[in-house]
């Protein structure tokens, strides 16, 4: 236990504002943990309970209501209460500690509200979290988290341009969830002890989807990033002795089935794969809009699982079929466990447990002991059901059992890294990330072998693009091109391949790529991919666009052997011919800006100029995803950044985007927006005798 132990229980703040939690047990430290989110998140932990729910749309509006509509077909809300209940049976200490969460947010959440203007914004009153409202916001954050919605898409380019032109379009998609991550072991390090960094890439949210909390009581001592509404610390967390980081493994583990359903009387009936039709689970719900009329919703489900397109009524309906609706688990079991742990080999026995999402796991100890490895419940079945929707009335597409032992990774020259492409995880996927992340973190980690916290910041803001080699390459091979175009041309094969800011060759690249993308989507051999079925629900819209599809995918396209008689050097010449007709005259950041998602949008955040320049792009290490042909701002991007000093906790570094406070105001809304975006990090203090114990009652003192 970390100075400072004579002092009382309470919330302890630093000079950031995180919050440090200190109780007498783990239970009463899940109470305050609870009543700590509803201080300092109280907006967004009733956005995301009400998500679960699917009932945002009640005092959001219409915008929420194809969310809302995918929440109640697919039974999130239901799950959750299930997935409660089971574990009340299978762990009751589990169970307790959730409660005991819960109960701290009730306690806090309408003084927290109070705070809020968003709530007198909306008129929304602070509800009452169940116990299995945790559950449904950790389902709500992840259930698009695998991506199924890619099956969609795979389904549409197989049945127009055939099952070869899949591979094609393979890509870490506009709706993939991703992360970097990285360890090196001692014999890289200057202090002879493993470092463990990374950062999670997912939307950037107002407030941030993660929340930076100390958590200590007498069994445990833990620093991490947290998900609020959710207890514990579940992916990146210190606990003195052992510090663990995930990724998003891209495993396949969400299945899709075309249904036939039929009417029998009042019930609804659907064809099974022995050929029997059985009686299938059906009502109707009502969802509220506000300043609209109420939206009706029939929710169905077969013996492969809820119905999310379609309805009993419509033509070919498609259910879901995914592991927390079948084994009613959510993988809460492994939480406390990891606020335990002491080596790695406790961090490998509490991922056992883990169910949803999957992840590939780092983990390293003071004691020598590494982790590289996958966790999560993967079903076996026929292969075919992870490229498409498979027909649930055809025998062969059933789950089998659970893919087991999940594989394990490698430290090769004292290094291992994750950033979602191909690794450990390749059996379990379909589609992974790009390799150029994974690949050039190994290249700059393996030129040194005296790595250091301070040093290994930097490397979260690396901007060299690989990926642009592809375009490149066919600007090297034009003739014939007019002067304008011609200087163009030869201005971007001087430029260093690096997505700064301040570059005008990366402005001028983004302008270039772009047109070829518009153009390459405008051609008759691909335009057959728009305008798919508008049947599929607003909510699967990403992954199914075709610009986005080619914008993400246009290394694939370009380097193919052939791509249906598309002259590519045409098109790519057109391209330069158009940007330089109108060359852009300023620099990658001028247009390459953040564009945070807020539940509410205030007036302050919706100015016409966006929000701050940013350097990076999608297939950078500091990955700030824009959509080439579509917009150059960034939605998505590092959620938060952390350097873990397995040895030291104290040299430990972290930030996220914007900062530990949601209240509006709060001088600890946004600052640390300027450490995120120039790479710093701020120091993760352990030590409560440095920190400020909070007075009576909820929230930062200045806030």
């Amino acid at each position: 236990m970390d100075a400072g132990e004579h002092l009382s229980p309470g919330t302890y703040r630093d000079p950031w504002g995180i919050p440090h939690l200190r109780a007498d047990s783990a239970r009463e430290l899940a109470f305050a943990q609870g009543r700590n989110a509803a201080a300092d998140r109280a907006w967004q932990l009733e956005v995301e309970r009400h998500r679960a729910q699917g009932t945002s749309a009640a005092f959001l509006g219409a915008d929420a209501l194809p969310w809302d509509r995918f929440a109640r077909q697919v039974r999130l809300d239901d799950t959750a209460r299930r997935c409660f209940a089971a574990l009340e049976r299978r762990d009751p200490e589990t169970a307790a500690w959730v409660r005991a969460y819960v109960d701290g947010v009730n306690e806090g959440l309408a003084e927290g509200a109070s705070r809020t203007q968003e709530f007198t914004a909306t008129g929304l009153t602070p509800g009452r979290w169940e116990p299995w409202s945790p559950l449904g916001v950790w389902l709500a954050v992840h259930i698009l988290f695998a991506g199924f919605p890619a099956k969609l898409w795979r389904e549409e380019v197989g049945r127009r341009l055939g099952t070869e032109a899949v591979g094609l379009f393979a890509a870490d998609g506009p709706g993939t969830s991703g992360s970097n991550g990285w360890l090196v072991t001692g014999e890289r390090t200057v202090d002879g002890r493993p470092v463990i960094a990374g950062d999670p890439h997912r939307f950037i949210e107002a407030p941030g989807i993660y929340q930076q909390v100390h958590l200590s009581c007498p069994e445990f001592d833990v620093v991490g990033l947290a998900v609020p509404g959710v207890p514990g610390i579940a992916h990146f967390g210190h606990t003195g002795t052992v510090a663990w980081a995930i990724t998003n493994a891209m495993a396949d583990y969400q299945d899709l089935y075309r249904e036939r359903l039929r009417r029998s009387g009042e019930r609804v009936e659907a064809l099974g794969p022995d050929g029997e039709w059985r009686a299938a689970y059906g009502h109707v719900e009502t969802v509220e809009v506000a300043g609209g009329d109420p939206v009706e919703v029939e929710v169905v489900e077969t013996g492969r699982g809820p119905v999310i397109i379609g309805d009993s009524d419509s033509q070919g309906p498609v259910s879901l079929r995914y592991p927390p609706r079948v084994t009613e688990d959510l993988g809460f079991s492994a939480l406390l466990p990891l606020l335990r742990a002491r080596q790695v080999a406790d961090v490998d026995r509490a991922f056992d447990d883990w169910a949803e999402p999957v992840n590939v796991v780092l983990a390293a100890d003071t004691e020598g002991g590494l982790l590289h490895r996958v966790a999560g419940r993967v079903p076996l079945r026929d292969e075919r059901n992870g490229i498409r929707i498979v027909p649930a009335w055809e025998p062969g597409h059933e789950w089998r059992g659970w893919y087991a032992p999940m594989p394990r990774g490698t430290f090769d020259d004292g290094i291992a890294v994750m950033a979602n492409q191909r690794g450990p995880a390749t059996p379990l996927g379909v589609e992974f990330a790009a390799p150029h992340r994974a690949a050039r973190l190994r290249h700059l980690l393996e030129e040194r072998k005296d790595w250091s916290v301070e040093d290994m910041g930097a490397l979260h803001m690396d901007t060299h693009l690989a990926s642009a080699k592809a375009l490149l390459d066919h600007l090297t091979a034009l003739d014939d091109l007019t002067p304008d175009a011609t200087a163009l041309r030869d201005r971007l094969l001087r430029w260093d391949l690096h997505m700064e800011s301040d570059s005008t060759g990366a402005a001028t690249y983004a302008a270039v790529r772009s047109a070829v993308v518009r153009r390459l989507a405008a051609h008759p051999a691909l335009a057959c991919l728009t305008g798919l079925p508008p049947a599929h629900p607003e909510v699967f819209r990403p992954w199914l666009a075709l610009v986005p599809r080619i914008g993400y995918a246009l290394e694939s396209l370009l380097t193919a052997r052939e791509l249906y008689g598309i002259d590519r050097a045409e098109v790519v010449r057109a391209a330069v011919e158009e940007v330089a007709a109108d060359a852009p005259q300023g620099t990658w950041g001028d247009t390459h800006r953040l564009d945070a998602w807020r539940a509410l949008p205030l007036s302050e955040s919706a100015a016409d100029g966006g929000g701050p320049a940013l350097s990076g792009d999608h297939d950078c290490v500091l990955c700030t995803s824009s959509v080439p042909g579509i917009t150059d701002r960034a939605a998505r991007g590092p959620a938060a950044r952390y350097v873990w000093d397995v040895a030291c906790r104290e040299n430990s570094r972290w930030a996220v985007p914007f900062g530990a406070s949601g209240v509006p105001g709060s001088p600890h809304e946004r600052d640390q927006l300027p450490l995120w975006l120039t790479g710093d990090l701020a120091p993760v203090i352990t030590d409560f005798a440095q920190l400020t114990k909070e007075r009576d009652g909820l929230g930062n003192d200045d806030d």
